[in-house]
């Protein structure tokens, strides 16, 4: 069965642009066209993937995707933006979107990036039913309390499981692979993300905070997650973790 994309924006035109394309691409698509009827149709037509503009009649998508989050949806969501606004951008992350594109937008990159998500989940998916098959549990990534289990996307921090949205927990994942190593923020971007942001590494800093909130004992004092001023970040093996 294909994939089936959610696209939650008010504009007629683009709605028809994104339904056309993403459909020709061989995914599925579920349309809403305020924000109560985006939140509904995210919870009852189970998505695979959100595409959410940011202004919204009756509900705005930063609204939209904070709920969303707290139902614990975790569905990667790109959110759009009429507004070139540094505050939206960053205030959007922070609430839970994995990524952002600022109209006018090219509908071949927003296929794009919905393609590199599941190219990712597929293959994880993939790997792990190799893995059942072969009786084995796949990788399993161990630093201080945190057990990670890339194949299985889940994580646990000492016995308890943490949620993560997708684009996190590739982030923790790929620190965790890297352990030891100063990571540059467009180091991040491009195994991550997978594309340049010109520039814009907020995104990385951001999902930076989420890691922390969810793995730190103390996320003003980061005994995994370092930051190394002026290059970017290294995850580490605690020496203390209490």
């Amino acid at each position: 069965m294909s994939k089936k994309v959610l696209i939650v924006d008010d504009e007629e035109s683009i709605v028809t642009l994104l339904q056309y394309n993403i459909q020709q691409a061989g995914f599925q698509v579920v349309v809403a066209n305020d924000g109560e009827e985006g939140l509904q149709k995210a919870i009852s037509e189970e998505p695979d993937f959100i595409v959410l503009d940011l202004m919204l009649p009756k509900m705005d998508g930063i609204e939209v995707c904070k709920e969303l989050r707290l139902r614990k949806v975790m569905v990667p969501i790109l959110m759009l933006t009429a507004k070139d606004d540094e505050f939206d951008k960053v205030l959007g992350l922070e609430l839970g979107a994995d990524d952002y594109m600022t109209k006018p937008f090219s509908p071949r990159e927003v296929v794009a990036r919905i393609k590199a998500i599941f190219r990712r989940t597929s293959t994880s998916n993939q790997s792990t039913a190799d893995d059942v098959q072969n009786g084995s549990h796949g990788e399993t990534l161990k630093i201080g309390s945190l057990k990670i289990l890339p194949e299985q996307y889940e994580a646990y921090y000492k016995s308890e499981r943490l949620e993560f949205t997708p684009k996190e927990f590739e982030l923790l994942v790929f620190l965790s692979k890297n352990k030891g190593r100063v990571l540059t923020r467009d180091q991040l971007l491009s195994a991550v993300w997978n594309y340049d942001f010109a520039g814009d590494t907020r995104i990385v800093d951001v999902h930076i905070s989420h890691l922390r909130e969810k793995i730190e004992p103390d996320t003003k004092k980061p005994i995994y997650i370092k930051t190394i001023r002026g290059l970017g970040y290294k995850l580490e093996e605690p020496k203390l973790d209490e």
